[in-house]
């Protein structure tokens, strides 16, 4: 993908532009390691210095990792995907449970009422994929199946704003997962959400919503603070996913 040659600054721009693309479409997955400063160099057709510049800028807005003697890693999908990771890495479990909970409860409503078969299709698809993942013993597969899953119930909302501010929390929502599923996938921390994509098929928005707002509660570690309890006490839960 060569690139034309304008004065320096706008070219900085456009190399910024074009690693930016390659993260956001997904060519460079969150986690990955990017291509070396050399191989960059050949594929855009710019000098290294300016390469070196967009990498620096991307590292210093949240969306790469340079990590000396191995390489640069795609942190986040987007520059508030990258503050969000930042500001919450170290939050209150509990927080950010209230927090999926809101998000996801409302979003399963809004799915119930407006999802289109493409839409179910998919859900279907990623449900299949969640339970592959988990049989796999995968932990890391596993949560990107999960993860991957209810971003598509929240993008069946068809609230766009909704979407945007659900995909950007994706790699503290992982983050959280990862801790908790540990480093062995076990039938204690297994969770069927086959009646979610049910109730939203059906078109029952309360159900929907339900379910969705519990999940975040359910793959706690025990001893963990959970939702409040009749009293508004907070109560203790074993699992969440």
């Amino acid at each position: 993908m060569p690139l034309s040659h304008p004065r320096r600054s706008a070219l900085s721009e456009q190399v910024i532009a074009a690693l930016r693309n390659e993260i956001a479409s997904g060519e460079w997955p969150v986690g990955s390691r990017i291509p070396t400063e050399p191989e960059l160099v050949e594929q855009l057709g710019v000098a290294r210095n300016t390469v070196r510049e967009a990498v620096r800028a991307l590292a210093h807005n949240g969306l790469l990792d340079i990590r000396q003697g191995s390489g640069t890693y795609v942190l986040a999908t987007s520059e508030l995907a990258g503050v969000m990771h930042r500001r919450f890495a170290d939050a209150d479990p509990r927080h950010i449970a209230e927090l999926r909970s809101t998000l996801e409860s409302s979003a399963a409503r809004l799915a119930a009422e407006r999802r289109t078969e493409r839409d179910l299709k998919q859900l279907d698809a990623l449900l299949v994929r969640r339970e592959e993942a988990w049989e796999s013993g995968d932990t890391e597969a596993f949560v990107t199946a999960d993860t991957t899953f209810h971003l598509a119930v929240v993008a069946a909302s068809h609230n766009d704003v909704m979407t945007a501010m659900y995909a950007d929390l994706g790699e503290v929502v992982r983050d959280w997962l990862r801790e908790d599923v540990g480093e062995e996938l076990t039938p204690e921390t297994h969770m069927d959400h086959t009646r979610l994509v049910d109730a939203i098929r059906a078109g029952d928005a309360q159900t929907a919503a339900s379910e969705a707002a519990g999940y975040p509660f359910l793959l706690c570690r025990p001893g963990r603070p959970g939702p409040a309890g009749p009293a508004g006490q907070p109560g203790n839960v074993t699992s969440r996913g």
